[in-house]
């Protein structure tokens, strides 16, 4: 079997998974378990071997986030985030109500723009008009008659994140896309949380939410079941056919992360952003953007002095076997997600590029 691409990718998503995950999945494909069937063959209703990999998915969730199975469900569903957005108002904001909703970033932002369709919007805290260059700060009290508060953990286009978790006295509800299992987090203070797959838990095509089952029986409307969270908590997220690969690979990564260790995962974490903001803050071309007690461990973002000098950086890292570099293409710049198949080494690399670009550049002024 051929060897994963040297090449490194610090994308936002799809992002880098580890090598061990890409062959396992890889030879999954070919044969999965010995049963002679591809991983993208095996059935998923009544079958053995979907629901031993349903199972060890769930169970492993809840291990690493430490949370009781008798508390807490564990769902694998579909749609992305933007059904979320959708789903979460839809389940548990009444149309007489209102929620409360941190406005943090871009996907914040479209979060709760989402919940305007069903029921009222409490701005809690916002630094839209910042353009997102800082977190907002939340003043307390929180309004304890909000059905829920929903904030975003980690900003991936404009490279801010939270390292605190709010006090909330209603349910608390995070988007954990980019930073779930990125470091320890106390889990149980949050009465539902999810995260798209294609960051930092698998491949593209699932979304993992985590629930409290004490929850279910709050749904504020009647739903399509497949809109239901109760409907797919009864269903074991098999109402519909499951995205069976995404879940599979998002099993392996959940592996990986347990044998890894997550004091080890949030040390490298640590030592990766490190590494790459004294960078930035050193070298004479380029520029952070965030506040500096707002940075993202997950996503760090800059610029240069115009996009001519961006564009000659990202040809020059793609051109050493650098890829993913390039910002948002709503806010353009730069942005390097360290999610947590990036290595050390690997970021190592990056600021030696950096560093190298610079020298260049400064030969020819």
């Amino acid at each position: 079997m051929n060897t994963h691409s040297p090449i490194i990718n610090f994308g936002a998503g799809p992002a880098a998974l580890p090598q061990v995950v890409l062959t396992e999945a890889a030879e999954a494909v070919i044969n999965y378990k010995d049963s002679g069937l591809s991983i993208l063959e095996i059935p998923h209703r009544g079958g053995q071997l979907f629901e031993e990999l349903l199972s060890e998915s769930k169970a492993l969730v809840l291990e690493l986030c430490q949370l009781n199975p008798d508390t807490y469900d564990v769902l694998w569903l579909q749609g992305g985030g933007r059904l979320q957005f959708a789903m979460i108002p839809m389940n548990f904001l009444d149309s007489t109500a209102s929620a409360g909703y941190i406005d943090s970033g871009f996907w914040a932002h479209d979060a709760q723009e989402h919940a305007k369709q069903y029921g009222n919007v409490h701005t809690i805290a916002s630094s839209r008009a910042l353009n997102y260059t800082m977190l907002p700060e939340i003043e307390a009290p929180i309004p304890n008659n909000l059905s829920y508060l929903h904030y975003t953990t980690n900003n991936t286009i404009y490279g801010s994140q939270f390292s605190n978790i709010p006090n909330s006295p209603v349910p608390l509800f995070a988007d954990m896309s980019s930073d779930i299992f990125a470091q320890h987090r106390d889990y149980s203070r949050f009465d539902l949380f999810y995260a798209v797959a294609q960051k930092n838990l698998g491949a593209a095509g699932v979304t993992l939410v985590v629930i409290k089952k004490n929850l279910l029986g709050k749904i504020v409307r009647k739903l399509p079941p497949i809109l239901d969270y109760q409907q797919q908590a009864m269903q074991h997220s098999v109402l519909n056919t499951p995205p069976v690969f995404g879940i599979y690979v998002s099993l392996l990564v959940l592996r990986w992360i347990k044998a890894k260790g997550i004091d080890t995962i949030e040390k490298d974490n640590n030592a990766k952003a490190t590494l790459l903001y004294k960078e930035i803050d050193r070298n004479t071309l380029l520029e952070g953007i965030v506040e500096e007690n707002s940075r993202s461990k997950m996503n760090v973002v800059f610029r240069t002095s115009n996009s001519q000098t961006e564009k000659e950086l990202i040809s020059f890292c793609k051109e050493n076997g650098i890829e993913g570099i390039g910002g948002h293409r709503s806010v353009g710049g730069l942005r390097v997600s360290l999610y947590n198949a990036i290595t050390v080494q690997q970021v190592e690399k990056l600021v030696s590029l950096l560093q190298q670009f610079e020298q260049e550049k400064l030969k020819h002024t």
